[in-house]
């Protein structure tokens, strides 16, 4: 009787762990509930290399939103990006909006660089100045090429 008890308390325990385990992987992969409301901003970027739907959007490294589109507009081929940002997040609407790596071998993120306007971007608002992804490669061929800057 007394191990049947000890094994319904540890087979609870480790249900429990479980669903926490489920709960927070949820939470940090953007599928589970947001915990809040987010509003759109939309930004064109020339290059979206590395940035999907779900990647984080990041104010000094703290998560503030996820990217919830990514399209190709056919006339000016850049890839038009829809943001949702938490809805107590303000951003000025002189911000810079670029993608950034966590490393060389790191994923990438869109990256938020705030402004000093005292008026803020309002839902649905496009963010103009932005900075596309910078390819490693590129970088690397153009300095073994010899095209680089100080020549």
């Amino acid at each position: 009787m007394a191990g049947s008890v000890t094994e319904t308390l540890v087979g609870g325990a480790v249900l429990a762990a479980a669903v926490g385990f489920t709960v927070y992987a949820a939470q940090i992969s953007g599928f589970g509930p947001t915990g809040g409301d987010t509003y759109p901003l939309t930004a064109s970027f020339r290059s979206l290399e590395g940035i999907s739907v779900g990647s984080d959007v990041r104010l000094a490294g703290v998560k503030v939103g996820t990217v919830s589109a990514v399209t190709l507009n056919a006339e000016t081929y850049r890839a038009e990006t829809v943001v949702a940002l938490n809805a107590g997040t303000q951003i000025p609407d002189d911000s810079a909006i670029i993608i950034s790596s966590e490393g060389l071998l790191g994923g990438s993120f869109v990256e938020i660089m705030p402004g000093g306007s005292p008026f803020y971007f309002e839902a649905g608002d496009e963010i103009t100045d932005t900075q596309g992804a910078v390819s490693l490669i590129t970088l690397l061929l153009r300095y073994v090429g010899g095209d680089g800057a100080g020549e």
